[in-house]
């Protein structure tokens, strides 16, 4: 349980990575979820991914809302700063956050309730403002908290644990933040940790609005025949778009290969994500054509996993307002508060 701490030792022989940190340094809390939770396959994904791109814990702000998906920041990064927000509401906290100290790491993580019902303007404008976080959806279709109730991304004809079929067209959040302006899109599953450790790695290397969603199942209410967000119906249709490594390297490159080739996309730190491309008719540097694609499958009831878009030269929410690059709470009182000189300075060119 949360409230019984991790042993604190180590043992001697646990490799540590560039910045003297062990694996188990990444972790957090005692998680309280189901066993067998997906979500909690998620958060050491997380934990992996961080170990292996050598971040200090201390560099990275974990946020979320209300949910099953949202107490999993308590279980992965113990030493980060954290924020549990209100229902739906992580995305415009995070945003505030990062205007005031853009020198962290912003890993925002949230549920499809909390992101695809209440949280839906929220989602909608942290990706068109393209505020530099990595946003991750713990998807599961149902409300887990308060009982298994279909949320808004349920699929239309799927059955509930007690029978009940839904009759509403789902909210697809791949498709809203490719649509949106997202300048790095991806779905992952749970239950893939080869394919999704390198896709939070190729969202924390982005600079801009990065959104993984990742079907994540419940074990408890909703891992039944008739569930198309269970282990079983992801396994049988899912349809992976590329086999995905991270290469972190120095200098940044570009290519042009031919299908069954190598694509690299250079993200503005100058490292890499590779990707070996299966399909000739997948281009992730395309958004119209990973839309597209994106409905073409679920159109098919095919469930495609996988890199679907990354903008190599994105821009994020600073860049567009122009800010200095020095954080606003690092700045001192007179710049901050100018006075009432610069005010009227400001007025009258408004006039």
């Amino acid at each position: 349980m949360t409230y019984i701490a991790k042993p604190r030792f180590h043992h001697p022989s646990l490799q540590a990575n560039a910045v003297g940190y062990t694996r188990r340094d990444y972790e957090g809390k005692i998680s309280t979820l189901c066993a067998g939770c997906g979500h909690d396959s998620i958060s050491a994904a997380i934990i992996q991914a961080c170990w292996e791109l050598d971040i200090q814990p201390h560099r990275v702000a974990k946020l979320s809302g209300i949910g099953c998906s949202s107490k999993t920041p308590d279980y992965f990064l113990g030493a980060s700063h954290g924020f549990n927000t209100v229902h739906g509401r992580m995305p415009s906290v995070l945003t505030g956050a990062n205007l005031a100290n853009r020198d962290l790491l912003y890993l925002g993580v949230s549920g499809d309730g909390d992101s695809a019902s209440i949280g839906l303007g929220q989602f909608a404008h942290a990706m068109r403002r393209g505020v530099n976080m990595v946003y991750i959806v713990e998807n599961n279709g149902v409300y887990g908290l308060t009982k298994g109730q279909f949320s808004a991304t349920a699929d239309r004809g799927s059955k509930s644990k007690k029978g009940v079929i839904n009759h509403d067209s789902p909210v697809d959040l791949v498709g809203l933040a490719l649509q949106l302006g997202a300048t790095y899109v991806a779905r992952g599953f749970s239950g893939d940790k080869e394919q999704l450790v390198p896709l939070i790695k190729g969202a924390i290397a982005h600079q801009g609005a990065a959104f993984i969603d990742v079907v994540s199942p419940c074990v408890t209410f909703n891992n039944h025949a008739g569930s198309t967000k269970s282990y079983d119906y992801v396994r049988e249709h899912n349809e992976a778009v590329s086999r995905i490594d991270f290469i972190a390297l120095g200098a940044e490159i570009t290519a042009s290969p031919a299908p069954g080739e190598t694509i690299d996309l250079p993200q503005p730190d100058g490292s890499i994500m590779r990707l070996r491309k299966l399909h000739a008719d997948h281009d992730p540097t395309d958004r119209v054509a990973a839309m597209n694609h994106v409905q073409a499958l679920q159109a098919k009831g095919e469930v495609v996993t996988g890199l679907l878009y990354a903008e190599p030269d994105a821009q994020d929410l600073h860049e567009a307002l122009g800010t200095c690059a020095t954080p606003l709470n690092a700045l001192p009182q007179e710049k901050v508060c100018p006075g009432a000189a610069a005010l009227e300075r400001i007025n009258a060119g408004l006039r």
